[in-house]
């Protein structure tokens, strides 16, 4: 199986670097996404696991991927950086 690296926040494939967020000095995010973080900060700092497993469902509904899909991403959540210690 292939190592993708993920946001460690959401769980969004990091393949480009057009969907890394950044730094407070600018640079790419090797571990956040742009919808996720910028300038070093989270864009939602108070957001709480149970919000992103509802975010996360909502968007990839709106791709119309697969239930099971859909689950697998919720599923791995918890085991992120930005929520393991919560």
């Amino acid at each position: 199986m292939e190592n993708k690296i993920i946001c460690q926040s959401c769980g969004m494939p990091l393949d480009t670097e057009a969907v890394k967020g950044t730094e407070k000095n600018g640079l790419k995010s090797n571990e956040y996404c742009k919808y996720c973080y910028e300038d070093g900060v989270f864009k939602n700092p108070k957001m709480k696991l149970e919000d992103m497993e509802n975010n996360v469902k909502n968007q990839m509904k709106k791709l119309e991927l697969h239930e099971y899909a859909i689950q697998k991403a919720v599923n791995i959540l918890p085991a992120l950086k930005r929520w393991k210690n919560n």
